[in-house]
């Protein structure tokens, strides 16, 4: 069995026991600000470090929390992470985090299913504090102010809307990090979470290409992107080079395959993010020899990664009523994957409003 095989197989046996897991609430108490920035570092360049050393920097006494997906190893666009979620955790912490937690499993969901999760997340962990990175673009001065009012600002096709006054703020789509504070925001409403002044807005900043650090960790040469990373990370990433530890782009094609050509009509249609169209499409273009054929067959959705998503979910056949289960319940555990020192994660402890805290493995 391959490296991601072993990957997917663990983390499907760490889904369905969390799935089982009964939330414990806790009744510790501390007066400690705790921070917790969602964040996929993968990897971690100058921008997360960037928005982490500003965070840190407003807040001093405080835990900072990096809360980094998750199970299955798939980025929210579906596609396989560059490195684990541990060895990603070992870079936030070498510059700076406190506490690393595990997110939730992003590739196999929608995204307003992980933005929900995510806020679940920040509200089993009593966070003071959320920092989230921004582009500056016309009329996202007014959206960010009025989030930070605790305004009910969501996320619609076409237009951003205030559902606290039932204004529409602005018409049009947001880039990927903007409209991920919309959701937040959505999210965080949903849930009766009062996020009045908890947001930090970071601006982005500049020089930083993901497309280059990719193409340079493919090359092993990072001539190019030297001033694009923290030097832990390029320190990890050529060590993780060395021991074949780059999972960027590999997956159970095997599994893939043998789902798109085995499971029935009715087993497909149940999958998470799929419908009887899709399923049908599927099932009409079999028998499947390879992944390309797959992918050919795999209606176009919403979003321009909706195919990857589709091959992760077809990797991890999960169906959309136990992936609702699993959203209802989490977080059922709070996994640490990486933290500080013992000082911090007794801190961490006493913080959160959840006994199930473990530690990865």
């Amino acid at each position: 069995m391959s490296q991601v095989s072993n990957i997917l197989a663990h983390d499907k046996e760490l889904f369905y026991n969390d799935l089982n897991e009964e939330y414990e609430f806790s009744t510790t108490t501390s007066d400690i600000n705790l921070v917790a920035d969602f964040t996929e570092y993968n990897p971690l360049h100058n921008g997360h470090f960037h928005c982490l050393k500003t965070a840190k920097h407003m807040f001093p006494n405080s835990l900072f929390v990096a809360v980094v997906p998750g199970l299955f190893e798939r980025s929210g666009r579906g596609i396989p992470y560059i490195l684990p979620r541990q060895i990603r955790a070992e870079i936030a912490i070498s510059v700076g985090a406190d506490i690393v937690v595990e997110g939730p499993p992003m590739g196999i969901m929608g995204s307003g299913q992980y933005s929900l999760c995510l806020c679940k997340m920040f509200k089993a962990l009593n966070t003071d504090h959320i920092p989230r990175g921004y582009k500056p673009v016309e009329g996202m001065d007014e959206i960010l102010k009025r989030i930070n009012m605790g305004h009910h600002i969501a996320p619609k096709p076409y237009r951003i809307v205030d559902k606290t006054t039932n204004e529409t703020v602005l018409k049009g789509k947001l880039e990927e990090d903007n409209y991920v504070i919309t959701s937040f925001s959505n999210s965080l409403s949903k849930i009766g979470f009062d996020f009045k002044d908890k947001f930090i807005f970071v601006e982005r900043i500049e020089g930083v290409s993901g497309t280059l650090i990719r193409e340079s960790i493919l090359n092993d040469n990072f001539d190019d992107v030297y001033d694009m990373m923290p030097s832990k990370t390029i320190e990890v990433l050529r060590r993780e080079i060395k021991n074949d530890g780059i999972i960027y782009g590999i997956r159970d094609i095997e599994k893939i395959v043998d789902t798109a050509n085995n499971y029935g009509f009715e087993e497909l249609a149940s999958l998470n993010l799929f419908n009887d169209k899709l399923a049908k499409n599927i099932v009409d273009n079999r028998p499947y020899e390879n992944i390309n054929e797959i992918e050919n067959a795999i209606l176009q959705g919403f979003s321009s990664h909706f195919r990857q998503r589709v091959l992760s979910i077809l990797e991890n056949p999960i169906p959309k009523e136990v992936i609702s289960q699993y959203i209802d319940r989490y977080p059922s555990v709070i996994r640490v994957l990486g933290y500080k020192n013992d000082d911090c994660l007794e801190k961490f402890k006493n913080k959160i409003n959840n006994e199930n805290v473990s530690l990865f493995r």
